[in-house]
C-alpha cells in the first residue's frame, strides 16, 4: 500500500473534523442550538465532544508519518519546539487580539489556555516521547497516565481539609478544577473550570499518542481488520471504565480518552475502507480543508471573533446583524436559522480551502 493513499485518508478525516469544529463554534445564536451541536454540560458525550479529541488523534497519526524515520537529534528537537511554539503563539494571539485599538485584551483577565495552545503542548510532548521510545513503551506510558489520572482525581485526599475526598463533579473538591484555579486564577475559561486546563492536558497527550500508534498500524500491509478490532477494544475499555470514571470532556477523563479513541478509529476505518480499499474518489471536499487544517481553523476563529466584536450600532455586532437580517425568518425555527448560519460559514471556509488547494497554497504551521 502506498503512503500517499494513507495520508489522503487522514486528510479526509482531518478536514471533516475541522469542518465540524467550525460548525459547532459558529452558530447564529448560542441560545438556539440543536443539542447534538453543544458540548455535554458535564458528564456525558455528544457528537460535539468528539471533535477536539479527534483532532489530537489525527495530530498523532501525522506525527508518526512525519518522524518515523527520524532519530533523536538537536535539529529534530528544535523543529518540534518551534512548531509547538507557533501553535501556542497562534492560540495566545487569538485570545489577545481585538479588531480595534489597542488590539490587545486586558492581560489581567485574558484566558491563557485554548485549543491551539493544548495542541501545541500535546504535539511537543507526544513527538518527544515518540522519537525516544518503542511503541510498547508508549502503550505503557498511556496506561500509566490514564490509570494514574483516575486514581489521583478520584482518591487523593485534599490537603489541610480533614481528609476531604475528591469528586468528579464540577465542584471545588475536583482536583482538575482545583489545580487550574490555583495556577490559572482569573485566566480560566470559567471561574471554576477550564476545558483546556493544566492537569487535563495529561490524558489529552494519550489521545495523541493513540494516533501515533494507529499511524504505525496504518503503515502495515492490511490494517483494516485490526482497525475494527481496536475500535471494539477501545469501546469496551472506555464504556466499562466510565462506570468508575465518568465520560467527561471538561476534565478529559480517562474513559473519555478511550471512548473517543474508539469513535475516531471507527470513523478512520470506514474512510480507509472507502478511500484506500475500494478506491472511491469521494471526500475531496474534506481533503481541501484537511491539507490546510490549522490555517482554516485559525482564520475561522479570528474572523468569528472580529464579527462578534465589531459593532454596527449600539448593541448590534456584525455577526448578529448578518444572522438577524439574512437567516432569521418566521417560517423556520430559530434553531434551524442558527444551523443554516453555521453551515453557510462552513461553506465559506470550504470555498477558501478549495481555492488554496487549486492554487497549491499549503501553509504548514
Amino acid at each position: 500500500m502506498e503512503i500517499r493513499k494513507r495520508v489522503e485518508s487522514v486528510d479526509v478525516l482531518r478536514g471533516l473534523t475541522i469542518m465540524a469544529m467550525i460548525l459547532v463554534n459558529t452558530p447564529g445564536d448560542w441560545g438556539h442550538v440543536y443539542s447534538p451541536l453543544l458540548h455535554a454540560k458535564w458528564h456525558g458525550l455528544t457528537p460535539t465532544d468528539l471533535i477536539f479529541p479527534f483532532f489530537l488523534y489525527i495530530v498523532g497519526i501525522s506525527i508518526y508519518f512525519a518522524y518515523k524515520n527520524k532519530l533523536p537529534s538537536r535539529s529534530v528537537y528544535y523543529k518540534i519546539l518551534i512548531r509547538s511554539l507557533k501553535l501556542i503563539g497562534l492560540g495566545v494571539f487569538l485570545n489577545l487580539f481585538l479588531p480595534y485599538f489597542p488590539f490587545i485584551e486586558d492581560l489581567e483577565t485574558i484566558r491563557w489556555p485554548g485549543v491551539l495552545q493544548r495542541i501545541g503542548v500535546v504535539f511537543f510532548v507526544s513527538s518527544i516521547l515518540y522519537i525516544n521510545h518503542h511503541w510498547k513503551t508508549l502503550i505503557f506510558i498511556c496506561f500509566v497516565i490514564l490509570l494514574g489520572y483516575w486514581l489521583f482525581l478520584g482518591f487523593m485526599p485534599f490537603p489541610n481539609e480533614d481528609g476531604l475526598m475528591p469528586t468528579f463533579e464540577r465542584a471545588s473538591n475536583n482536583w482538575s478544577n482545583f489545580i487550574d484555579s490555583k495556577i490559572l486564577g482569573k485566566h480560566m475559561w470559567m471561574p471554576d473550570y477550564d476545558p483546556e486546563g493544566v492537569i487535563s492536558t495529561l490524558p489529552a497527550i494519550v489521545s495523541c499518542i493513540s494516533g501515533i500508534l494507529i499511524g504505525k498500524l496504518l503503515d502495515t500491509t492490511k490494517p483494516l481488520k485490526n482497525l475494527f478490532l481496536i475500535t471494539i477494544a477501545f469501546f469496551i475499555l472506555g464504556y466499562v471504565f466510565s462506570i468508575y470514571f465518568p465520560i467527561n470532556k471538561s476534565i478529559w477523563s480517562s474513559s473519555f480518552v478511550l471512548v473517543t479513541n474508539g469513535w475516531a478509529t471507527f470513523l478512520l476505518a470506514i474512510i480507509y475502507y472507502l478511500k484506500d480499499v475500494k478506491g472511491h474518489s469521494w471526500g475531496m471536499i474534506f481533503k481541501y480543508v484537511g491539507v490546510n487544517g490549522i490555517t482554516i481553523y485559525f482564520l475561522s476563529s479570528l474572523i468569528s471573533k472580529c464579527m462578534y466584536l465589531i459593532e454596527m450600532k449600539e448593541g448590534v455586532n456584525l455577526h448578529s446583524a448578518i444572522y438577524k437580517y439574512v437567516f432569521v425568518h418566521d417560517f423556520m425555527s430559530l434553531e434551524l436559522s442558527s444551523l443554516l448560519y453555521a453551515l453557510s460559514v462552513v461553506l465559506c471556509y470550504v470555498l477558501l480551502a478549495y481555492l488554496m488547494y487549486k492554487k497549491k497554497i499549503f501553509i504548514k504551521v
